[in-house]
């Protein structure tokens, strides 16, 4: 067998229907789109509900907006902190080390929990019961 040869099963293909080409083919004079309307003349877009107000315009649309500068904190709360030693520095390194803090970015410390150990918190941002529970404790925050 040569390659000029090759050629598919007989009956295996099948020409495509040439629509409108004349009363005598099939598919003449209407070409298989029925008589007069829009559909029959042109291109209706998709979604087109006969001029009632398409499903897309009437639902409401997304409240509010995204603030693309907003800086979003990984947090770890105070009852996470406890775990370390008295009178030792805890940071943003040390947090991420313990397996506390597991993505990336700036770190916030939060006031859930309490704590019993006086600690040097070095984080981004604190929240104020966080403050207050962490020097009631006879610790000292530092934001870096």
């Amino acid at each position: 067998m040569k390659l000029h040869e090759l050629a598919p099963a007989p009956g295996s293909r099948k020409d495509r229907t040439r629509v409108g080409r004349g009363r005598a083919g099939a598919r003449g004079k209407t070409a298989g789109r029925g008589t007069k309307g829009a559909k029959a003349r042109g291109q209706i877009p998709a979604g087109y509900e006969g001029g009632q107000m398409p499903l897309h315009m009437r639902l409401p649309k997304l409240p509010g907006f995204r603030n693309w500068n907003r800086v979003e904190f990984t947090v770890v709360n105070l009852d996470g902190l406890d775990q370390f030693d008295a009178n030792s520095t805890v940071d943003v390194a040390t947090l991420r080390s313990k397996g506390l803090v597991k993505k990336k970015g700036p770190v916030k410390v939060l006031g859930r929990g309490e704590i019993t150990k006086p600690l040097t918190v070095k984080a981004n941002a604190f929240s104020t019961s966080a403050v207050s529970k962490i020097e009631a404790a006879g610790g000292t925050t530092e934001v870096i």
